[in-house]
Formats: structure tokens, sequence, C-alpha cells
């Protein structure tokens, strides 16, 4: 009985059998196809070398950026200092409130609340005046800690601050008038590779301290190979630059380089033209790639631009 059943229902006519082995045939193509894919269609290298070398300098940009810093420059101990505006911009609903003239420096506490400003807000601008803080001019009420802009957009229009009359002081004539004069002569120039504190202090608009941070500067940079370079330093007016640039005069441009190949990673980032990205991207290659035959192979380095290139390549050597 379970022969005759086998057999009825497992046995195969010959056109079967060939059906079977087909469809076995096909099932296994469809299965191994993706895998024999590639050795059929070839598939055109691309190169991303462009791509990741312009990824790198938007990176190393998107640090340096003048839109997201408003002031950069080179502190007393050569760290740059930064200020980031706020990239938020805050916005209340407008309060209720009567607009009129008013001078931020005498309004009345009672005025402010009128004006629609917030209690906190109030509390805050006459804790300011009260410590001896002027507003001097309509702009200035942009400066309190908790006014939003959209406040202080309501208000500008109604700042009305009254000018102060200086005090006028009887002439003594006995009193004989000092006049400051710095040292040197105005017209004698100024070699800034070799210039000390005291032929700084003789240029117009410079004292004791800018004429410090700009040798400070000279310093940490390892002398300077044009004179564009003391507008760099910190906190130095670009109006004072102007004013002395003519005086200043470079006999010798020859600089302090650093040896690329040997220097370590904080010697290297202590640079100011370097710091921290450029060190550690000239060290990466140099690991991976061996020394630098040129000065010029700073270039391969993606974050290297041509601009930072001119800037930085006259302190740099291979030997």
């Amino acid at each position: 009985m379970l022969k005759d059943f086998l057999s009825q229902y497992l046995s195969f006519t010959r056109k079967e059998r060939t059906g079977i082995v087909v469809i076995l045939v096909l099932v296994m193509f469809f299965i191994l196809l993706p895998f024999l894919f590639p050795y059929f269609v070839s598939h055109k290298e691309q190169d991303h070398t462009a791509f990741e070398k312009d990824i790198a300098q938007l990176k190393y940009k998107q640090a340096d950026s003048p839109e997201i810093f408003q002031q950069r420059s080179y502190g007393d101990n050569n760290y740059r200092s930064h200020y980031r505006a706020s990239e938020n911009k805050f916005y209340s609903k407008l309060p209720a409130g009567e607009l009129f003239n008013f001078d931020p420096n005498t309004l009345s506490p009672e005025g402010w609340k009128k004006l629609g400003v917030r209690d906190k807000t109030v509390n805050t601008i006459l804790n300011y005046v009260s410590k001896g803080g002027k507003f001097k001019q309509p702009e200035d009420i942009g400066k309190i800690w908790g006014l939003h802009e959209d406040e202080v957009q309501r208000l500008l229009p109604y700042v009305s601050i009254k000018k102060e009359t200086p005090p006028v002081y009887p002439v003594n004539e006995n009193v004989v008038k000092r006049v400051n004069i710095k040292p040197g002569n105005a017209n004698t120039p100024v070699d800034i590779n070799l210039a000390d504190t005291s032929a700084f202090i003789a240029l117009p608009g410079i004292g004791s301290k800018l004429a410090n941070r700009i040798i400070n500067f000279r310093d940490k940079l390892g002398g300077f190979y044009k004179t564009e370079q003391v507008a760099e330093t910190f906190a130095l007016p670009d109006s004072t630059f102007q004013l002395i640039k003519k005086r200043l005069i470079l006999s010798n441009p020859t600089v302090k380089q650093i040896n690329i190949n040997t220097a370590t990673f904080d010697e290297l980032k202590i640079h100011p033209y370097i710091r921290y990205n450029l060190a550690n991207a000239i060290v990466q290659y140099r690991t991976q790639h061996g020394k630098f035959a040129i000065v010029g192979d700073v270039k391969k380095i993606m974050v290297v631009t041509e601009e930072i290139y001119i800037k930085v390549s006259p302190y740099l050597s291979v030997e």
C-alpha cells in the first residue's frame, strides 16, 4: 500500500523532471546574480580627493570665519581673543505700553513701566544708572540685559538723551600747562624687527601696553617679514596703525623658522599663524607620508589654502 502511494505521488515523468531541473537552475541563477553583477558591470572610479579637500578647508575656515568671530586678535599671551555675537535673535511678545520721548539716564521706574518694560528689566536699568552707568547715545539701550531686540527697535525712535554741559573752571594763569611730549624725533622711523618698547612708545597713539604687545607678538612669530603684520597686534586699532605705518620700516625681513620635519605638535601650535588645527594637520600628514621634501609640500594638506600658505610659509623650513 505504502509503495503504491509513494510511487503514485513521488514519481515524475521525464517532462516533469526536466521542468524541475530548469526551475532549480533559474532559482540558483537569481540567487547568485547579485554576486555576479559587479563582474559584468564596470563602475567608474570616483576621485573624492577634491571633495574631501573642500570639506577640510570649509571646516578650517569655519573655525576662522569673520562672520562667526566679529573680533579676532592676539592677546598679551598671544592667545586669540574671540568675541562671538549671539547667533539667535530672541523676540518677545510686544508688551502693552505707551510710547513717548524719554531720556534713559533720568527716566523714573514708573516711566519705564509706562513704556511697557518688564519689572525685572527696569531693576537692571536702575541698578546700572545708580552705579554711575550712562547712556551716551540712543543705541546704547540695546546693551540692556533683558531688553529684547524687538523692544529696542520699538523704543529707539523715542530716545532723547540730553547733552551734559561740561563744567567751566576758572583759569589760573600761575599754573603751567604740562604737555605730554613723547621722546624722540616725530619723524624718526622705527625698525619693527629691532625696535624696543621706547621706540614704539615714541609713535603716536602707542602707549607702553601696546608697545609690549607688539614686541610680544613679534617674539611669538619669530620676527616680522612685512610691516603690515604689526596691524595684527591684539587691541591695536586700525586707525592707530594707519597713523603710524608711514613711520614703520623693515631693514631685515629675516624671521625665525620652524622645521616642520622635526617640530613637535606643542612647538607648532604656539605659533600665531599655525595654532592647533594646522599643527595637528602637519603632524598627521608627516606621520602618514613621511618627511616633507620642500616647504611647498604643506600645500598637499587639505586645510592649507593658498592664502594660508602665503602667510605661514616664511616661518617654515624642512631642515
